[in-house]
């Protein structure tokens, strides 16, 4: 009983729901447009697959940078608190989601695309009625691992003042109370379980309905 008091006590003590709040909403607006960016990428791509080394070599060149070190370099930009967050998670998850959606269109088989184009469908239905539903096995994939990159950085920019649960972690550790830490880390990580657990359901969805790659 003292420790579910003490357990209560502490996330009334740090806002605990608040800043779940602030958290989730920084996740959901950042994953949102990562997903559009990232598909729309896929696609682009997959129109102009010559471009397609060079703008993946960047990405990866972005993927490598530490994101410290980027939220960093956004604040002269676009100030401290949510928005440098946002922006540097979707830096971060465009990567995985164009990837898979690339490989995911340029990977149909030339079977199920030379009987597309038998029945009369024209380049532009065999994209939206082939090839883009065959690879949301691939893009469901994506999103996943955008997901647990997304969750990482949201939680980084409680140190520039952009609230959510990074903000009681940085309390506990520059105030060395461990209590909290552990308290919020394991939330943390257990909302990351909980939403990767949505996604993967998603996915294996996605795999039964249009088969696994």
């Amino acid at each position: 009983m003292d420790l579910i008091a003490e357990t209560v006590t502490l996330w009334q003590t740090y806002q605990m729901t608040a800043r779940t709040v602030e958290h989730l909403s920084m996740f959901a607006a950042a994953l949102s447009v990562s997903v559009v960016i990232g598909i729309g990428l896929g696609i682009l791509l997959y129109r102009r697959q010559r471009y397609s080394g060079s703008v993946f070599a960047l990405l990866n060149v972005l993927e490598t940078f530490p994101d410290l070190a980027l939220l960093a370099l956004l604040i002269p930009f676009v100030g401290i608190g949510a928005m440098p967050t946002v922006i540097a998670s979707i830096l971060y998850s465009i990567l995985p989601i164009a990837r898979n959606a690339y490989t995911g269109l340029i990977s149909v088989g030339r079977e199920q695309i030379e009987v597309a184009t038998a029945i009369g469908l024209t380049e532009h239905e065999v994209l939206t009625q082939i090839r883009i539903p065959l690879a949301l096995p691939l893009v469901a994939g994506g999103i996943r691992i955008a997901v647990v990159f997304t969750m990482g950085i949201v939680t980084l920019g409680g140190l520039i003042g952009a609230g959510g649960l990074g903000v009681p972690l940085q309390t506990g550790i520059f105030n060395n109370i461990p209590e909290i830490i552990l308290l919020a880390g394991a939330w943390v990580g257990l909302l990351a379980v909980i939403l990767d657990g949505v996604a993967g359901l998603i996915e294996k969805r996605f795999q039964r309905r249009y088969g696994e790659w």
